[in-house]
């Protein structure tokens, strides 16, 4: 029961996620919900693409996690390597949860990986929690804790988590994707707020300028076509259009999404009425 009351808050820590309008704070806000869900201590949330020389991550905040900003170059490139997870996922599709001691055996007490954890965040045991679909370099958490490895029970729990995991995802790559398509200036959260449109209202807006249809739109979000249909009728509703061409138009002109660039003029002047082309009579 204690387990599925911590999954419960983290299905409510998603939900309430995909309404926050800053990107930067959606993987800060499940963290913590996913340390308590899988038994550990700390997280740290992986969202690009990583090599032992370069390559960012976020931890919990104000987690215990916070000593791995401060490690000399030599053990973060070690951390970087991901050990054991790095080879165990890139060997297979298979992004199950699964924790270190599972993968290396014996191995992991023993490895550098396992003392460096040790001696910087007082942490016996990881816990690699994949988002599904990722390739290689796997995107993800790994969740930290002291003490005995994770249990059966936190893999199941872990891999429960993951459709939520990849969701806010999801969502926080639109909403990046969206700033960036508007450019520097401005204040597009605030023309989202003025219209009344959630985080995720915006994200279907933006997805139906790439004239998705609702099952392709469903599918980029984790949703169901029921559910993208419910969106798309309150985006007409709060901005007070009836179909996706107005919609696109009405948008435009209130700066929530890119204007289409104007036509490159063609390389030859078009002819005035009643002159013959280059060549003729």
């Amino acid at each position: 029961m204690e387990l599925d009351r911590a999954y419960e808050h983290m299905t409510a820590v998603a939900v309430a996620a995909l309404h926050e309008r800053e990107p930067a704070r959606l993987w800060p806000l499940l963290s913590g919900a996913l340390a308590d869900l899988c038994g550990g201590d700390a997280v740290v949330h992986k969202l690009e693409d990583w090599t032992e020389s370069q390559g960012g991550f976020g931890i919990t905040p104000g987690a215990a996690a916070a000593p791995l900003y401060r490690l000399d170059e030599a053990d973060l490139r070690l951390f970087r390597a991901g050990y054991p997870f790095a080879r165990h996922y890139a060997a297979r599709a298979d992004r199950t949860p699964v924790s270190a001691r599972r993968v290396a055996g014996r191995g992991w007490p023993a490895s550098r990986t396992a003392h460096l954890l040790g001696a910087a965040l007082d942490v016996d045991h990881v816990l690699g929690v994949p988002l599904p679909g990722s390739t290689t370099p796997v995107t993800g958490c790994l969740v930290y804790r002291s003490g005995t490895d994770f249990g059966d029970d936190h893999l199941v729990m872990a891999e429960r988590a993951q459709p939520l995991l990849a969701a806010v995802e999801r969502q926080r790559q639109l909403l990046e994707e969206w700033r960036r398509s508007l450019g520097p200036g401005g204040a597009p959260d605030q023309r989202a707020a003025d219209c009344a449109l959630t985080p995720r209202e915006t994200t279907v807006l933006l997805l139906l300028t790439e004239a998705l249809t609702a099952d392709s739109i469903g599918r980029r979000l984790g949703i169901s076509v029921r559910t993208v249909h419910k969106h798309v009728e309150n985006v007409y509703r709060k901005l007070g259009t009836r179909d996706r061409v107005g919609t696109v138009l009405r948008a435009q002109r209130l700066g929530l999404i890119p204007s289409p660039a104007p036509a490159a003029p063609g390389r030859r002047a078009a002819r005035r009425p009643g002159r013959p082309p280059d060549g003729a009579g």
